[in-house]
């Protein structure tokens, strides 16, 4: 919690801002108060004010005491912004403490094996299914923003792909949120600075247009008519878009610089069964064979121990 809690903050409010709401101010003032106070006190904990926080209901309950109190909120708030846009401020933060809870804290020994980075160029998933929806836009937001940042100070040397499903749900059209700023600062200048944005959604045409004409490799699947019409897919000729609405599973149209056409390809149908409904049993047990009772090495031929080399 400790290095990264004054910049992690706006993320936990990283649903679609309405421009007209004035919190938002007080998110990047908070931050800005938490970035000049907060000390490292080890395992991810912060000391503030004389006091350790290790939990994140500690950093809501202290920030809401700086805020409540008459003598620290111009600090911490602005000078002119008024007990309404802050009430509104801790409102949202209160409401973040059973999505986040678990989330951020200092009271777990620190796991490096489990650590979410791409510096040693390894390969990591980050499974959001069982989070609620405010933490999964935590999450996004957080390891974006560190690997970007991250990737930005090593250089241009080697390549950070960033693989996002439901783009459209992090970077939509319409409103603004921090994790759709880093998404369009990787867009625009990613490539320059060796990061590979590789995003995924059932409706391109809800996904933010600045993201979308800065693609340079397009993959569409099986449309929905009135998906197929939208401005999104003019890179396809009227006869390939008419294609995409009747293709079957697996077929596909790329767009790509180096051919001035997309191509219609066909992606292969896996040669193993990737649900347990597909699987036709296990090969151990089949009664066809000599009864293997579990070993998976039963069916190897037998070998004499005093046989030469």
């Amino acid at each position: 919690m400790a290095a990264g809690c004054p910049r992690s903050l706006p993320y936990v409010f990283a649903d679609a801002e309405d421009e007209h709401n004035q919190y938002t101010m007080v998110i990047h003032q908070v931050a800005a108060q938490l970035k000049r106070q907060a000390v490292e006190v080890g395992e991810g904990a912060v000391s503030l004010g004389g006091r350790t926080l290790r939990t994140y209901e500690q950093l809501v309950e202290y920030v809401s005491d700086q805020l409540t109190d008459e003598d620290l909120r111009r600090d911490w708030a602005g000078p002119v912004t008024g007990t309404g846009t802050v009430n509104a401020f801790l409102r949202r933060l209160r409401s973040s403490l059973k999505p986040m809870r678990t989330l951020v804290r200092g009271d777990l020994a620190l796991r490096p094996g489990r650590e979410v980075t791409t510096a040693n160029h390894q390969v990591t998933v980050v499974d959001l299914h069982n989070l609620p929806e405010r933490a999964q836009r935590f999450v996004v937001g957080v390891v974006l923003a560190a690997e970007t940042a991250r990737k930005e100070t090593a250089g241009t040397r080697g390549l950070l792909f960033t693989m996002l499903d439901e783009l459209n749900k992090y970077a939509p059209r319409e409103g603004s949120s921090p994790i759709k700023e880093v998404l369009l600062d990787i867009a625009e200048r990613g490539r320059s600075l060796g990061i590979i944005l590789i995003g995924a959604q059932q409706t391109a045409s809800e996904v933010e247009r600045r993201i979308v004409s800065n693609s340079s490799i397009k993959v569409v699947g099986r449309l929905d008519p009135a998906e197929a019409g939208r401005p999104e897919y003019g890179f396809l000729p009227p006869s390939q878009r008419a294609r995409a609405v009747l293709a079957k599973p697996g077929a596909m149209f790329v767009s790509q610089p180096e051919i001035p056409a997309p191509l219609a390809v066909e992606f292969p149908f896996p040669a193993w069964a990737t649900r347990e409904s597909e699987s036709a049993g296990d090969p151990l047990l089949s009664t066809t064979g000599p009864a293997t009772n579990g070993d998976p090495f039963a069916r190897l031929p037998a070998v004499d121990d005093e046989a030469p080399f």
